[in-house]
């Protein structure tokens, strides 16, 4: 019996324990719970307020529109249309590689492209948006509309594309607009470019990026369950990007490509009054509208591999030997150092030798022009003048002097990719090459030949400072403030008349090289070649059998009006021969477009086989 009673007691407090235990579980779980509900609902508010609130609603970047750009007078170069796009946002897709390779096998993307967008998703934020396509048509619309259900991270969206009317013709100027890639989100603003999948890649698209691009807005929207807009509960509207205006004038651009014919080549129209550029022609050149929506890898490798270079400006870039152009200037030179007078006669036989040397420098002219004087050996372009000139003043002075009007010098044009060119010196050579410097070298750089390298920008410029006997500008194609140069000083301000009065006998003489150009107003200038093709010393070629790759380039600088000049114009067609037969008359055209003058049907590019 009391066993009986002993073992009931135990079995009563064993129960007790287990109650009193289970309810120490229950109340442990309950207050675990209720904090639980205290943190979500009090500490934890905000954030998950946020998190609902983003179930609900959307927030959608609008890109801003991009400045549009103008010429002189006002003719829209670069200009925005409505397009429709689509594009993906990682953050909204449930899985990206799938939603891509739906895309692709929609839109007929090939691998290159396909391979761009990962890559672009990968380097971006994954709340940007990604540009996928843009430009669709009426069928890719519909067919991305119809598997919306399995694109949950991709939309078609109204956008501004960038448009170019001129096409071709300003390509080198203007430059185009591209995709942004995965380097060009590795050196943006994210926040400042949230949206935009465009941005400038060349030419004054790039140069003026920062004030063509503007800033981002947004719009916040409801959705519903399946991620469709509602309604627009918020908006801030994107700020546009800076229009901005160039000197270029479209109607002289036009006549001085139109001018240039089939020549590769450059020609550079600047005004010497201030630097304005008021054409800029590189030759052959290539339709910008092609890379706006990214242009395809085969169309993209023949533009490359044509020969002929259309993606290449020649006329900032392409770097000549400026040849007999700068007669001019090697004469200021001579004066300036005393080493030649203008008005004594020296005697220009058919070739030149160094004293104590056998070599012969010849002349253009293989009977030579016999005695000269300084204007007469610029207006006939004299090589034996200026092959003694060079080897008494030394490659010293003559680096010193030609590189204070620009020649292997930067202009400081606002396009990128300027290249600088070439002056040699006795330095250079030593330490670029590891040789000395020889006095053969010397004399035919006093020619523009040899080592001596410059772009038709330059030439430009050289023409501009001789025109205003030394005032220099920096070229410039949109407006900005800009530092004054100083005035380039000469010891004696008639040198400057001496050399400018040459430049209007090669135009203005009946035995000027150029002379056949002359026109209602006056005229100065220079002709010249660039070397492409060395013969021997005694031999000569034949300029119709010679392949037409080894022709000489033909250069032509001048300005007008002489007494008032107003515009300065270099011209080089390559491979054109001569620089009277071919570069002249292209220049005349050019500036007859400008001073209102009728075109003259007879000054028209022809070839010639020798000299200037």
């Amino acid at each position: 019996m009391l066993d009986r009673l002993h073992d009931h007691g135990r079995a009563r407090r064993v129960f007790r324990l287990r109650i009193l235990f289970a309810a120490l579980i229950s109340l442990v779980v309950v207050l675990t719970l209720l904090g639980r509900a205290a943190w979500l609902q009090i500490a934890q508010h905000e954030h998950y307020l946020i998190k609902a609130e983003q179930n609900r609603t959307r927030v959608v970047v609008v890109a801003p529109e991009r400045g549009r750009i103008f010429d002189a007078r006002g003719e829209v170069v670069a200009d925005n249309v409505a397009t429709y796009q689509v594009q993906i946002t990682p953050e909204h897709s449930q899985d990206v590689a799938a939603e891509l390779a739906m895309l692709a096998d929609v839109l007929g993307l090939d691998a290159h492209a396909v391979e761009a967008l990962e890559e672009r998703i990968r380097v971006s934020r994954r709340f940007d948006p990604v540009l996928v396509k843009a430009d669709l048509d009426e069928v890719e619309r519909a067919r991305i509309a119809r598997l919306k259900p399995w694109l949950s991270g991709t939309e078609i969206v109204s956008s501004l594309k960038r448009v170019y009317p001129y096409r071709a013709l300003l390509a080198h100027v203007v430059g185009y607009v591209g995709r942004i890639n995965a380097e060009d989100v590795k050196r943006l603003d994210p926040d400042a470019y949230q949206g935009t999948q465009y941005i400038g890649k060349t030419g004054i698209e790039r140069q003026y990026e920062d004030r063509l691009h503007g800033e981002p807005g947004y719009r916040m929207v409801e959705v519903d369950a399946l991620g469709r807009e509602v309604k627009v509960l918020d908006t801030q509207r994107p700020v546009p990007g800076k229009d901005i205006a160039l000197t270029v004038d479209v109607g002289l651009q036009g006549v001085a490509a139109a001018a240039l014919g089939e020549y590769a080549g450059a020609i550079v129209a600047q005004d010497p009054r201030d630097g304005a550029i008021r054409a800029m022609v590189s030759r052959p050149s290539f339709d910008p509208n092609l890379f706006v929506d990214g242009i395809s890898h085969k169309a993209y490798r023949e533009l490359l591999e044509d020969p002929d270079r259309p993606l290449y400006n020649r006329a900032t870039r392409a770097t000549y030997p400026p040849g007999s152009t700068i007669k001019p200037v090697m004469g200021l030179a001579g004066m300036e150092y005393g080493l030649i007078d203008p008005e004594e006669r020296f005697f220009a036989g058919p070739h030149y030798q160094i004293p104590g040397n056998t070599h012969r420098y010849r002349d253009w002219r293989k009977w030579g022009h016999g005695w000269v004087d300084f204007e007469e050996s610029v207006f006939r372009s004299v090589d034996v003048y200026y092959y003694d000139l060079a080897y008494r003043m030394g490659i010293d002075r003559m680096h010193a002097f030609l590189t204070e009007f620009g020649i292997g010098q930067k202009t400081g044009i606002d396009l990128p990719g300027e290249s600088a060119g070439l002056m040699p010196s006795r330095d250079w050579k030593q330490r670029v090459k590891q040789q000395v410097w020889f006095p053969g070298e010397t004399v035919i750089a006093g020619i523009g030949q040899g080592y001596m390298l410059s772009t038709i920008l330059q030439l430009a410029d050289m023409t501009s400072i001789l025109a205003t006997s030394g005032v220099r500008h920096v070229p410039w194609l949109v407006a900005a403030d800009r530092q004054p140069q100083p005035r380039l000083e000469l010891s004696s301000d008639d040198y400057w008349q001496r050399a400018r009065g040459a430049m209007r006998a090669v135009v203005g003489h009946d035995r000027g090289t150029a002379h056949k150009i002359e026109a209602p107003y006056p005229i100065a200038g220079k002709t010249g070649t660039a070397q492409v093709f060395s013969v021997g010393q005694d031999e000569e070629y034949d300029a119709e059998e010679l392949a037409h790759r080894l022709h000489d380039h033909a250069l032509f600088v001048g300005f007008a009006p002489y007494d008032d000049p107003k515009l300065s114009v270099a011209v080089l067609a390559e491979h054109g021969g001569s620089g009277s037969g071919t570069a002249a008359p292209i220049a005349r055209q050019v500036m007859d477009f400008w001073f209102g003058v009728e075109p003259d049907a007879e000054v028209q590019p022809e070839f010639s086989e020798h000299g200037d």
